[in-house]
């Protein structure tokens, strides 16, 4: 599987069609945005390794309540990388001024993250503020005990092979691997999205993933927060993060959906689709 071959599957192909684009400069080169939909925004970071596919299964079910705003992160998809700097100060300064640019910088926006976005997402509330509601999808940076299933192989090798098929097997064994619980789901639609987001990823967010910090970031976050993790995250122990970071905190809630992996908003789409819409509908100061 080549990189077009990601961008000509027909749902991916429908939503970048239904799409409004808007090219914004942060300084150190351009951040895309993809617009869904009307009504109060919410936007959405995706993973590490990731782009704004990370939520094909969930832009249409938000969007019907929603103005949804899907970035490519700075150093993913078709954003520039920010400089030089591999750091999350970088990744969240380029997002903020961005983000400032697209719906105003006293904009009150929901927020919503997955995986390492999740931890970025985080980040950002505290240093934008203006953030009415929260939710992490699988965060990174909890520090924690991780659950492996296996080894990741390494894809840009698969790149060399003249045999296309090499790509789509080490990619297969990826999503297997680490996000997808259920080998039956790794459908065309979750190699396309694997496929296309590695391919165009820049930015190198294991280390910053992997040296904490989410515990502390989100105890300045005072809007209310939604956790969610799928109950075989490989990335995480998710019974116990919930109870760490949610038990017995006002205004923080913690779901793990049943058979479902780290990508849990793919693997998981209806569950989280609807936990989404539900805590994102509750006006602000309840």
């Amino acid at each position: 599987m080549h990189a077009s071959d990601a961008k000509t599957h027909p749902h991916i192909h429908h939503l970048d069609t239904l799409a409004r684009r808007e090219i914004i400069d942060f300084g150190e080169g351009s951040l895309c945005w993809r617009g869904f939909g009307s009504g109060p925004p919410v936007i959405l970071l995706h993973g590490g390794h990731g782009s704004w596919r990370h939520w094909v299964n969930n832009i249409e079910a938000l969007a019907a309540t929603h103005t949804v705003w899907v970035a490519d992160m700075p150093g993913y998809g078709d954003s520039d990388k920010p400089g030089p700097d591999n750091t999350m100060a970088a990744l969240v300064a380029a997002l903020q001024t961005s983000l400032d640019a697209l719906v105003g910088p006293q904009a009150e926006i929901d927020l919503v993250g997955f995986s390492f976005g999740g931890l970025v997402a985080v980040n950002l509330a505290v240093q934008r503020g203006h953030v009415r509601r929260l939710a992490v999808m699988g965060p990174a940076g909890h520090g924690g005990r991780r659950r492996p299933r296996g080894e990741l192989q390494a894809w840009k090798a698969a790149l060399r092979d003249p045999d296309p098929a090499a790509l789509v097997t080490v990619m297969r064994h990826n999503l297997g691997v680490h996000m997808l619980h259920d080998t039956r789901r790794i459908d065309a639609l979750a190699l396309a999205v694997h496929t296309e987001s590695c391919l165009s990823t820049r930015f190198r967010s294991k280390e910053i993933s992997r040296s904490g910090g989410l515990h502390a970031a989100l105890d300045r976050c005072p809007m209310p927060i939604l956790l969610a993790w799928g109950e075989h995250d490989v990335t995480a122990d998710p019974r116990a993060l919930a109870h760490e970071l949610a038990h017995g905190r006002e205004g923080r809630q913690a779901h793990i959906v049943e058979h479902a992996g780290h990508w849990v908003q793919y693997e998981g789409a209806p569950t989280i689709n609807r936990l989404l819409v539900d805590f994102l509908a509750v006006p602000a100061g309840t």
